[in-house]
């Protein structure tokens, strides 16, 4: 559903902030404000402000702020749309019906909704059939109850081709939604669709409402080509964007202050049997930023508990990395590896409870796990390996977008790098004092300048120069959108995550994201329209100017969409690695004018090349328009 601006206004001025968070933290008046515990920390000392005339929040304690939609999202894991039909229905505030278009959508989608829910029907009494009889001794084997089995609906294909397909058309869905909802397969190589999943154990895979939307299949048969298969991408489901359990686990996150990420169903299913309930699990890939997004709305420290094997190492390699970008103060990850050779599974059923408490209580912090999967690369023995070693731990942190926790990620890894070295060191990722001074033979320059040269493109470049005015990169993505505002349904927490220079750019960002918040259509023209109404027309025209005459094609309404993103995922991919690298061009001068050593230079002059390939970057996409790149 889709809220136009107007209407969230309007419950924001029947409903108080003090009103919505008061039923969920008491509180007392302050002045103008009201104060009390805050309800994301344990604390004794009221740090959480409400403030009714500017419709604001505030948590000093946890960082986290926001309005009355936010704060029922932070506090019961809700979904935008759920957060406004909830307080609209408090505040009195009716919704505004659907146009023709969208009713037609709503009644697609409806059809859908029930197409799964009929399929998780038919596979639940399936389970209990004729043929579910091998399926139920497996889920016996695995020690799931049929009181388990009904909880999480768990059901069961049947074999032949058509017995889901015939099934539905007998209740009147048409062979178009069950292809559209992924149930049956189709395509010109295919005379008549047939069903996707036979022979399975299924896992329905609910949405946050906990309305089926996709499913998970378990092979029975040793002899199919995939052992677990998932639904594919659909109009409700896309496996990237969503985890399995987040329904049932939501409530029990919020109120145990934690959430544990494992790898598979059947590790999700023990878990909550072993007293666990607030156990989730990505849809068969690796971690992503999106479901990344979605743990931190359960908890500020997620804990991701992995295989005791090289697989589940990997796993948690492919999550640090995921995970590194989007730190942040109070938000990170710990990591619970298992016995050697043991799944969740096996640990819930051969130790129960009291074993999943030990792995869950000796959860690693994130930088020991950054700092084992350096160390284990090879030997530290020679002052070659060592350097090897901090050239890539310095390349992790660089991936850091908050400079603050960045910092303190420097100093720790700092202290561990120099318990490696018998003799003192000078601190080459703080910078700040301590350690011993090396005796570099041979005079110094004077200054720093005196030793740095630096081109006169990348001097001129804002990206070295980090100039206050929007960069035609900058310039180029916000522009992209405007013309392309459907972009933003996939992309717009990509936008806000968007560091933004130029104060144009980020005006035309809040613009964009409140477009995509209160579900504006996909039209250039009702972006216009919203241009004019906010004033900004003159500051779009200006962004429009400084795009590169290379770059111009992707202002094109009928540009092609698929060179279209590649073409926005190098230029957002550039915009970052710039971004990252002026933070630490910053650092590095500063270290440098605090302690004039070789190290510290050397640290400069590492920066300086980067971004001259960064700028080099740059100069070919305009010479040559941009191309596709590494993913959003």
């Amino acid at each position: 559903m889709r809220y136009p601006p107007q209407i969230l206004e309007e419950i924001r001025a029947r409903l108080p902030v003090s009103a919505v968070v008061g039923k969920r933290v008491r509180l007392k008046k302050a002045g103008r404000e009201w104060k009390g515990l805050s309800p994301f920390n344990a604390e004794k000392t009221p740090s959480f402000y409400v403030n009714d005339q500017k419709q604001f929040y505030h948590c000093f304690s946890s960082g986290k702020h926001g309005d009355i939609f936010t704060f029922v999202m932070e506090t019961e894991g809700l979904s935008f749309p759920e957060a406004v039909e909830r307080l609209a229905a408090e505040a009195g505030v009716p919704l505004p019906k659907l146009g023709p278009e969208d009713r037609a959508e709503e009644v697609k989608r409806r059809t859908l909704y029930d197409a799964m829910e009929m399929a998780t029907e038919f596979f639940e009494a399936s389970l209990q059939g004729r043929f579910g009889m091998k399926p139920r001794d497996y889920l016996a084997g695995r020690s799931l109850s049929p009181e388990t089995q009904k909880r999480f609906r768990i059901g069961y294909a049947p074999p032949e081709r058509f017995a889901l397909r015939d099934y539905l058309a007998s209740k009147g869905i048409s062979i178009e939604m069950m292809i559209e909802a992924g149930l049956v397969y189709s395509g010109e190589d295919v005379k008549v669709p047939y069903d996707r999943f036979r022979d399975r154990v299924m896992f329905p895979i609910c949405d946050v409402r906990g309305r089926v939307i996709a499913f998970g299949g378990r092979a029975m048969s040793a002899d199919a080509p995939a052992k677990y298969l998932n639904s594919p991408d659909t109009p409700l489901f896309n496996k990237g964007r969503l985890l399995y359990n987040y329904h049932l686990a939501r409530q029990p996150a919020h109120d145990r202050g934690t959430v544990i990420a494992v790898e598979g169903y059947v590790d999700v299913i023990s878990l909550s049997v072993a007293g666990f309930p607030n156990a989730v699990a990505p849809l068969g890939t690796a971690l992503t930023e999106d479901q990344l997004a979605l743990l931190w709305r359960l908890s500020e420290e997620p804990i991701l508990c992995f295989d005791g094997d090289k697989a589940g190492q990997r796993a948690a390699y492919r999550a640090l990395e995921t995970a590194l970008p989007n730190l942040s103060a109070g938000k990170s990850l710990r990591f619970a590896i298992l016995p050697e050779g043991q799944d969740p599974d096996d640990l819930a059923r051969s130790g129960g409870r009291p074993a999943i408490e030990r792995v869950l209580a000796s959860a690693r912090p994130l930088v020991d796990i950054l700092w084992s999967r350096e160390t284990e690369v090879g030997p530290l023995d020679t002052p070659e390996r060592r350097a090897a070693l901090e050239r890539r731990l310095r390349e992790s942190l660089a991936l850091i977008r908050d400079e603050t926790l960045k910092k303190y990620y420097r100093e720790e890894v700092e202290s561990r790098l120099a318990a490696l070295n018998p003799a003192p060191r000078a601190g080459r990722f703080a910078r700040q004092g301590g350690g011993g001074r090396r005796d570099f033979r041979g005079p110094a320059p004077t200054t720093p300048s005196a030793r740095l040269s630096v081109s006169p493109l990348l001097a001129r470049s804002p990206l070295f120069t980090g100039g206050t005015a929007e960069s035609p990169r900058e310039a180029m993505i916000l522009c992209a959108f405007l013309v392309h505002p459907e972009l933003l349904q996939n992309h717009a927490e990509t936008l806000a995550d968007l560091e933004l220079e130029g104060r144009s750019a980020q005006m035309m960002r809040s613009l964009l994201l409140d477009s995509a918040a209160s579900g504006d259509p996909a039209d250039p023209n009702v972006m216009q329209t919203r241009l004019e109404r906010a004033g900004l027309t003159q500051a779009a025209d200006r962004l429009n100017a400084l795009v590169r005459p290379g770059d111009r094609w992707m202002l094109d309404p009928h540009a092609d969409p698929l060179r279209l993103e590649d073409a926005l995922r190098q230029a957002i991919t550039l915009h970052r690695r710039a971004r990252t690298l002026h933070s630490e061009l910053r650092a590095a001068e500063r270290a440098l004018a605090e302690e004039d050593n070789e190290a510290n230079l050397a640290w400069l002059r590492e920066v300086q090349n980067q971004l001259s390939s960064v700028e080099g970057a740059e100069a070919d996409l305009d010479k040559n328009g941009s191309a596709g790149g590494a993913g959003f």
